[in-house]
């Protein structure tokens, strides 16, 4: 049957099992935005409040469901404001599809109005970037990116339409969408050698970072740890892997991680990293990261063998395959006396904080009661995302959902939005600082408008609080354009938008707060006033080895 190139669009997303996008309409995807009005009883349209509130909103929805997430734009200024969201989906191997729309093709390349060569500007930050001159590519180019998007380590995928493309006829058939691929590189000799450096290990260490979350393979790492024996950390990206709970867990690793998970990995004798990328954040001085030890690298993506850390050996595959088989061929390890000297480690330093006052751990720590750790957590970026990190109990994947590399705040609020409609079923709740509520606030709206019963937690320190602490620790107390003092009520914002909004200032507010947030089933701000210079602890100075990971208390002996 002969559709509209607008038409074929929709078709398409009907066709990938898309049941819910986020957008922004303009003039130039105008035709796409018709042929979406004719299919609202089967895609819903979330109308954001600015389109990079449509990219992060992508993003939390493929997060937190694990399928495709897919915004809408129009040419221009609509395209570059997804640029922040696409940027943040491919630093953490997110998969979305964007579609946006350009002018016509007689109008590219001469500065038409609200004319941008999107393609050519999210080339750097796209798994591939399409431009779509010609309907008869049209259906094939957007099942492509659904494909790209998917397959091996995920990510983002550009399509741009030319206007007149979206309004030209062309014949369309339905077709059965291809399933993705998770193609594996590895040999039998690579996964003996794996198994030649776990059975010659006495002190094994395992880290779990985001590909273990991409792949699906939270059952077979827990197997994995429990055969072997091993003490188990995480970086910010592969958070619920393992159980936050289990004794063999020892917290994040990196810049603020726990003592215990720096102290245990500069200890051990062989790494076992499932699924990182060894970020900066996460090795800190790289020459000095894990330097006793040898290391076990798994991973689908060959580039990130051997790109920040050298690996011993290396599996380049499908995690959740990988692990398949070596928890086949593995005998059970006893490495008693190791995780005793973990637990050890884990005991002597615990993550505190000072009780006597209101702080962000506290809030954390009866959020995780109250919701018995079965809520979806998003957050900004900054110290209350560090402390969500720390302070909550994540027992599964996919409930914890945070800007990891590229570290964009504003991000929170519209991937909580996402969220909750990928999984209704879940409380979902934005954890963000001051600083960064202000930058998306406006998704707010968004959320009252289509009653998307949200939770937004603003920890309000009036200040940047992660700058400030650097700036307190490193700038001898310059605090250069970091104090956010000024008239701004975030209540009466959120009760403008539409939203419920209350305010905490005192310990004993915080949980009846959460409960009423919960049991209004509407969106909820909750504004809670903390100290300016609470701050986020351990921590390891940019640069230096991750055993040098220092707390309040060092300070305070420093000091003396």
């Amino acid at each position: 049957m002969q559709l509209t190139g607008a038409q074929i669009v929709i078709e398409c997303l009907k066709e990938q099992g898309v049941d819910t996008v986020f957008g922004y309409p303009g003039g130039s995807i105008l035709n796409i935005y018709d042929a979406l009005y004719q299919h609202q009883d089967e895609i819903f349209h979330v109308l954001t409040s600015h389109e990079q509130g449509a990219s992060h909103a992508a993003d939390g929805y493929a997060r937190a469901t694990g399928k495709v997430g897919v915004c809408l734009a129009t040419s221009g200024p609509g395209a570059t404001n997804l640029v922040t969201g696409i940027a943040t989906a491919y630093m953490d191997s997110v998969p979305v599809v964007a579609i946006t729309a350009n002018v016509t093709l007689p109008l590219l390349g001469k500065d038409s109005f609200q004319e941008v060569d999107i393609s050519g500007v999210t080339m750097p930050i796209t798994k591939h970037g399409f431009i779509v001159k010609d309907v008869t590519i049209l259906a094939d180019t957007i099942r492509k990116a659904f494909q790209i998007a998917q397959s091996g380590r995920p990510g983002p995928v550009l399509v741009d339409i030319t206007k007149d493309v979206t309004a030209a006829l062309c014949d369309y058939e339905k077709q059965k969408p291809q399933q993705p691929t998770r193609r594996s590189h590895f040999t039998t000799e690579d996964i003996d050698k794996a198994i030649e450096l776990i059975n010659q290990a006495k002190q094994p260490y395992i880290l779990v970072g985001g590909g273990a979350v991409i792949s699906g393979a939270a059952k077979e790492v827990r197997e994995f740890a429990s055969k072997l024996q091993a003490p188990v950390c995480d970086t910010l990206m592969g958070k619920g892997v393992c159980d936050g709970y289990d004794e063999a867990y020892t917290g994040m690793i990196g810049m603020h991680g726990t003592k215990c998970s720096n102290l245990g990995v500069s200890r051990c004798d062989l790494l076992i990293a499932l699924g990182v990328r060894f970020s900066d954040r996460v090795i800190g001085n790289p020459r000095t990261f894990a330097a006793k030890a040898r290391v076990l690298h798994i991973d689908i993506d060959a580039a990130e063998v051997n790109k920040n850390i050298k690996a011993d050996a290396s599996v380049v595959g499908d995690l959740k395959e990988v692990l398949s088989i070596l928890n086949e061929r593995m005998a059970p390890a006893e490495h008693s006396q190791w995780l005793a000297e973990v637990r050890g480690l884990k005991e002597k330093y615990p993550l505190t904080y000072d009780p006597g006052q209101l702080s962000c751990p506290y809030i954390i720590e009866e959020i995780d009661r109250i919701t018995e750790g079965q809520a979806i957590i998003t957050t900004d970026v900054g110290q209350h995302q560090m402390w969500a990190a720390q302070f909550y109990h994540y027992t599964q994947p996919r409930t914890f959902l945070s800007s990891g590399g590229l570290g964009t705040m504003g991000y929170g609020l519209g991937a909580c939005i996402g969220a909750k409609m990928g999984r209704p079923d879940k409380i979902c709740i934005n954890i963000g600082g001051d600083g960064c509520f202000r930058m998306n606030m406006n998704e707010l709206a968004t959320a009252s408008r289509y009653h998307i019963p949200i939770i937004q937690v603003v920890i309000n320190n009036h200040v940047l609080g992660m700058v400030r602490q650097w700036q307190t620790l490193f700038y001898q107390g310059r605090y250069s354009h970091t104090i956010l003092e000024d008239q701004v009520d975030f209540c009466k914002v959120a009760e403008g938008l539409g939203c419920e909004a209350i305010l905490v200032t005192r310990k004993e507010e915080v949980a009846p707060a959460i409960e009423k947030a919960i049991r209004l089933e509407k969106p909820v701000l909750i504004n809670c006033i903390i100290p300016r210079d609470d701050k986020v602890f351990p921590m390891v100075p940019a640069g230096a080895p991750i055993s040098d990971a220092f707390d309040a208390e060092d300070l305070k002996k420093q000091a003396r």
